[in-house]
């Protein structure tokens, strides 16, 4: 089983919990890839598909993706596109259409379509879904909408703001735990 962590805008692979979880994960014999991925400057989907390319070998049936935010938007847009099916996703303060905030121009590539929730399904055997009861990018009916369409496991966390470093996120312990419990 391998990991890859897919960071949001604005973030990169030394953002937020992203560095501990790696670390957390690697100690326990996991490979875990945290791609570098172009933002704001030049972010958009068809940039970061073509970083990604480079980790596309490493995308298999013991694969599970972690996205953070707009990392979330692109595991879905990934695992639309792509024919290979992975383990499952944790999507962290996930979203799926424009929002009505300020990242809304340059996130557009990303979320501004009708997903396939059939073929997003398809490509993966289980979701999870954690987002906080006090995003304030994220409206809680977004993240009841993506829950639903994904048929995910939902994790609440009170009071956590958008799960980054910002809202005191520089480790996900409860991440680490379901991760810990759901697949090993």
């Amino acid at each position: 089983m391998n990991f890859i962590i897919i960071h949001g805008v604005y973030a990169t692979p030394e953002s937020n919990w992203f560095p501990w979880l790696k670390k957390e994960l690697e100690s326990r014999g996991y490979e875990v890839i945290v791609p570098k991925f172009p933002t704001p400057l030049d972010q958009s989907l068809e940039s970061w598909l073509r970083v990604f390319s480079s980790y596309e070998s490493r995308v298999n049936e013991e694969t599970v993706m972690i996205g953070h935010s707009l990392g979330a938007s692109f595991i879905l847009n990934y695992l639309e596109k792509t024919g290979k099916k992975i383990k499952a996703a944790y999507l962290v303060a996930p979203f799926h259409k424009l929002l009505g905030v300020e990242y809304d121009e340059i996130n557009k590539t990303f979320v501004d379509k009708e997903f396939n929730w059939k073929k997003i399904k398809s490509s993966c055997n289980k979701f999870f879904i954690f987002a906080s009861d006090n995003d304030k990018y994220i409206p809680p009916e977004v993240t009841e909408e993506i829950t639903k369409n994904l048929n995910a496991e939902f994790n609440i966390v009170p009071n956590g703001g958008h799960l980054n470093k910002e809202s005191g996120y520089d480790n996900f312990y409860l991440l680490l735990e379901c991760i810990t419990i759901d697949l090993e």
